[in-house]
C-alpha cells in the first residue's frame, strides 16, 4: 500500500525478517521510523557539531543547514538515496585559515565556491558518468588526499590536548574503552560518548560555565551570515572538492551494495549535485560545508533499514535543533581539553581511512608511481608546506598535497606509458 511521499509499508511495519532489508522506498510504522530517525540524529551529531566548535562557527547555524541540506538531498535524488549531510571535516583546515585572515565572511566565500564547483561536477557526471572521476582519482590518489587531511590537522588536536591534559586523557580513554566494550550503538558512537564522558569530567572539575546557556533563548533564528569577497582564500578550499567527490561516490556505491539495488548507482550525479547545492546554501547563509556520512551508513547496516523516511525525520529534527539558540550555547560550552582528547582519535581516524582505501583496493606499493604519489603528498600535507603567490594567494599543506597527489600520479603514469606501456591504475571503490 502506498503511503505518504510514496513509501510502501514493509511487511507488517513492525519487524524486519532475519534475511530481509527495508529498502529506500519502504518504511516501517511511523513510531518505529521516528525512532530510527532518532538513531540517525545521534549518529550524525557527534561529528556535525565538532566542526563548528573546532572552527568557531555557530553550532546552531551549522545544524540548521545540515538539516536543510539533508532534506534538499532527498528531494534532488528522488527520495531514492538514503543519506544524511553532516559537516565535512575536510573544511576544518581551510575554514580555520580563512577565518584567521579574512574573518567568517571569507571562509563562507570558500565554502560557497566549493559547493558551486561540486554541483558543476555533479551536472557533468549526470551527463558523462563517473569514469573520468575514477581515472582522475585512482585509489592511491584518493587515499593520499584523505590521509593527509587528517594528519595535517594533528597539530590542532595536540594543541587543545595540552590546554587541559587530564580532561583530554579522560576523553580519549573513554573513546578507546567504549569502542571496545560499549554495547551496540554506544560502541558505534564512541566519539560522541567519549565527548559526553569528558564533558562530565570537566564539569565536575569546574571547567564548564553554563552562564551563556542560561541566557540563551529556547527558540530563535540561527546566526546567519553572508560571504565577503576574499579571493585569496579560494585556493585552500578548492581541493576539498576532490574529497567531497570521493565521499559521495563511495557513499552511493556502499548504499547500492548494502541495499541490494544496483540502480542506486545511477544517482551518483544527482548526489554530487545535491551535496554541492547544500554546501553552496550553507556558505551563502553562514553554515559549514556538508558531505554524506559514513556514521549513518553504519546505523543502516546494523538495522538493515535503508528507508529514506528515517532521514526525513532526522533532517526535520536537525532544522528544529538549529532553531534553538540554547542548543548552540550548550554545544559551545565544550572545553578545549575535551576537544583535544576526541580529535586526537578523530583526526587520526581520518588519516587511517586514507590508508584503508589503499588496503581495500589492494594498491601495489611496490610500484614507484604509487610510492612517490603517496610519499610526496603526505609529506607536503603533514608538514603543512605553504607557498605564496603574490600578496594575496597562499596555498597551504592540504591544497598543495592534494594537487601534488593528482599531478605526481598522472605525470609519472604518463612517463611510464611512454617508456614501458600502460600501467594498471585501478579504480576507486572504497567508501571514504
Amino acid at each position: 500500500m502506498k503511503t505518504m511521499f510514496g513509501w510502501q509499508l514493509h511487511g507488517d511495519g513492525k519487524t524486519v525478517a532475519a534475511t530481509g532489508i527495508v529498502r529506500p522506498g519502504e518504511r516501517l510504522s511511523w513510531p518505529r521510523t521516528i525512532g530510527l530517525g532518532g538513531q540517525h540524529i545521534i549518529a550524525m551529531f557527534g561529528a556535525t557539531f565538532l566542526v563548528p566548535v573546532l572552527t568557531g562557527f555557530p553550532p546552531s547555524t551549522t545544524l540548521f543547514f545540515s538539516g536543510v541540506g539533508t532534506l534538499l538531498f532527498l528531494v534532488i535524488t528522488g527520495n531514492r538515496l538514503p543519506s544524511y549531510l553532516g559537516s565535512s571535516f575536510a573544511f576544518i583546515a581551510p575554514i580555520t585559515a580563512a577565518t584567521a585572515s579574512d574573518g567568517r565572511g571569507g571562509a563562507l566565500l570558500g565554502i560557497l565556491a566549493t559547493g558551486v564547483l561540486l554541483a558543476l561536477v555533479g551536472v557533468v557526471v549526470m551527463v558523462t558518468g563517473t569514469g573520468w572521476i575514477e581515472t582522475l582519482m585512482p585509489p592511491v590518489v584518493a587515499g593520499a588526499i584523505i590521509a593527509l587531511i587528517g594528519l595535517n590537522l594533528s597539530g590542532a588536536a595536540t594543541t587543545n590536548f595540552q590546554k587541559a591534559p587530564w580532561t583530554a586523557v579522560v576523553t580519549l580513554t573513554a573513546v578507546l574503552v567504549l569502542t571496545v566494550v560499549g554495547p551496540g550503538l554506544v560502541s558505534r558512537l564512541a566519539i560522541l560518548a567519549g565527548v559526553a564522558v569528558g564533558y562530565a569530567f570537566a564539569a565536575l572539575a569546574g571547567d564548564v560555565s553554563f552562564d551563556a546557556v542560561g541566557a540563551a533563548d529556547w527558540v530563535g533564528l540561527p546566526d546567519f551570515a553572508h560571504p565577503t569577497l576574499a579571493w585569496s582564500v579560494l585556493p585552500a578550499f578548492l581541493p576539498v572538492v576532490l574529497v567531497l567527490v570521493a565521499e559521495n561516490v563511495g557513499h552511493v556505491r556502499s548504499v547500492a551494495h548494502l541495499a541490494e539495488d544496483p540502480s542506486i548507482n545511477r544517482a551518483t550525479g544527482r548526489a554530487l549535485l545535491a551535496d554541492g547545492l547544500a554546501t553552496t546554501l550553507a556558505g551563502a547563509g553562514g553554515g559549514s560545508g556538508t558531505t554524506t556520512y559514513g556514521e549513518n551508513i553504519g546505523v543502516m547496516a546494523a538495522t538493515r533499514v535503508y528507508s529514506t523516511a528515517a532521514y526525513w525525520v532526522a533532517g526535520v529534527v536537525a532544522v528544529l535543533l538549529g532553531l534553538s539558540p540554547k542548543v548552540g550555547a550548550l554545544i559551545n560550552t565544550i572545553p578545549p581539553g575535551v576537544l583535544g582528547g576526541v580529535t586526537v582519535a578523530l583526526y587520526g581516524l581520518i588519516g587511517v581511512i586514507g590508508v584503508k582505501i589503499w588496503i581495500d583496493n589492494k594498491v601495489d606499493f611496490s610500484r614507484p608511481v604509487n610510492q612517490l604519489t603517496a610519499a610526496v603528498a603526505l609529506v607536503i600535507g603533514i608538514g603543512n608546506l605553504t607557498l605564496s603567490f603574490g600578496h594575496d594567494i597562499v596555498l597551504t599543506g592540504i591544497a598543495l598535497g592534494s594537487v601534488a597527489a593528482v599531478v605526481v600520479f598522472h605525470a609519472m603514469t604518463a612517463l611510464q606509458r611512454l617508456t614501458r606501456g600502460k600501467p594498471d591504475a585501478g579504480v576507486l571503490s572504497a567508501r571514504i
